[in-house]
């Protein structure tokens, strides 16, 4: 496990430059008040193929090699950098939703959610799709993810867009992220049940399926992995919540007495490391952990809430920009990359999602201007947009071109939403119904808070961490 001289001098300068362009950039991006992560993503962009590479080729393959020692500790910590998000993502799965908003958010999940969905699987067949392709070569998997990528909307990027506008906390950004986070988590099931069938028949599984004799690809593959995904969901959500909590306050937990940081991360690699015995991602596993988490420490409880702010703050210091900025930087829009394809998928998914979702916003009672507003929000696709790109390419169900595809498509959709949102009056999102926003506000001037209900002077990045890396 040694590394000489020149290896660790060679993967502590690719890190540095990694992380000087992803906050760099991303706080320029921030400035411009557009999402954090999305800077963070051209900064890697910058490095890559693309800027670096074709300015300087051989200085980018030095700095980041395909292989060797340098490329093993980025791999490593890029996949590290998607457990911490989706584990951080998890945490955030909180939303209050009241009852008078409540029809509104059902239907705009059964629209917004079903139709994008269904939209993508009946335009596939019209589409060159075998062009697109990874190594894997599974049409299901690919069928799946294509159907994905039309219905994600990010929770962590319009959050922080709504934080920003200093809308988070109304009926619109309770709608919003309702919707978003019932969304994401079936969305979710689905994205892992595509990379289990994505396996190829001539491999051996690891763990369960291998030792029950599934055989990769195979019908019974699929029901296997479709069972498990929703099956440790539901398990998670019946009992994860009463036995993190007995097992934190447990007198033998020598781990959580000594530090709750390294107990809730044990915890998180735990579920992955089940996730991965019985044949799921591990990256859902974090999100369910994230969901468990988030859930046990809703009552004031100082020590799990400051274990939470520490890993929040160290991973999107280090981790989740360096893993945005690897998404950045294995783009390639010079040699893998077909403009044309990527306007019209851009604006049949813009579409889609928009009809589908203005649609249920207008049968949930919301007036035109609101249900249009609701629209443009939940098209932002951001960080589970990158997310579906950067785990299915490294799974081989997609090629570099769709990677660059689904990559940009998230980028270009959350610039779009924060553009527009910046735009709206404040008093014009929900038309009347917005008059909760207005009460709050009066409220929290005449109380010294924050609409949101977050103290004046507490709203730092350890308070509101977003997710997706702002």
């Amino acid at each position: 496990m040694a590394l000489g001289t020149a290896d660790v001098a060679h993967i502590l300068l690719a890190l540095v430059v990694i992380l000087v362009a992803a906050h760099g950039v991303g706080e320029l991006f921030a400035r411009l008040r557009q999402p954090r992560v999305i800077g963070e993503i051209v900064g890697g962009l910058l490095l890559g193929p693309t800027v670096l590479g074709a300015l300087a080729p051989a200085a980018q393959h030095w700095l980041f090699p395909a292989h060797g020692t340098t490329a093993t500790v980025l791999g490593s910590t890029y996949q590290l950098g998607l457990l911490l998000l989706m584990y951080c993502s998890g945490i955030e799965v909180r939303s209050a939703v009241r009852r008078r908003e409540g029809r509104t958010v059902a239907w705009i999940l059964g629209t917004g959610t079903v139709l994008p969905f269904l939209a993508g699987l009946a335009v596939l067949p019209f589409v060159a799709e075998r062009t697109f392709y990874g190594p894997a070569g599974n049409h299901t998997s690919f069928l799946l993810v294509f159907g994905i990528a039309m219905a994600v909307t990010s929770i962590p990027v319009i959050s922080r867009i709504m934080l920003d506008l200093g809308i988070l906390g109304t009926p619109f950004s309770r709608i919003v992220i309702g919707a978003a986070v019932v969304e994401d988590v079936l969305l979710y099931i689905v994205l892992a049940v595509a990379l289990g069938a994505a396996a190829e028949p001539s491999s051996a599984l690891f763990g369960l399926p291998g030792a029950i004799g599934v055989v990769p690809g195979s019908s019974w593959d699929f029901a296997y992995h479709s069972a498990a995904t929703v099956g440790v969901l539901g398990l998670s959500l019946l009992v994860g919540r009463p036995l993190y909590r007995a097992t934190a306050a447990s007198r033998v937990n020598l781990v959580r007495r000594r530090s709750p940081v390294a107990f809730q991360l044990v915890f998180l690699l735990l579920a992955c490391l089940l996730c991965i015995f019985l044949g799921i991602q591990p990256f859902f596993g974090a999100f369910v952990a994230g969901i468990i988490v988030g859930s046990a420490t809703t009552a004031p409880n100082p020590a799990e809430e400051g274990a939470t702010v520490a890993i929040k703050d160290f991973a999107f210091a280090f981790f989740v920009p360096i893993y945005f900025a690897v998404v950045g930087l294995q783009l390639d829009l010079l040699h893998s990359f077909n403009p044309l394809f990527f306007l019209a998928y851009l604006l049949f998914a813009c579409a889609v999602k928009a009809v589908s979702v203005y649609a249920g916003a207008r049968f949930g009672g919301q007036p035109s201007a609101a249900a249009v507003n609701l629209a443009v929000a939940m098209n932002a696709r951001g960080g589970p947009g990158i997310v579906l790109a950067s785990v299915v390419f490294g799974a081989g169900i997609i090629n570099q071109s769709f990677y660059a595809v689904l990559v940009l498509l998230a980028v270009v959709t959350s610039l779009l939403a924060g553009s527009w949102l910046e735009r709206v009056p404040r008093d014009r999102l929900l038309g009347a119904h917005d008059d909760d926003r207005s009460t709050r506000s009066r409220s929290g001037r005449a109380t010294g808070r924050q609409p949101h209900g977050i103290p004046a002077g507490e709203g730092g990045p350890a308070a509101h961490r977003d997710p997706a890396g702002g």
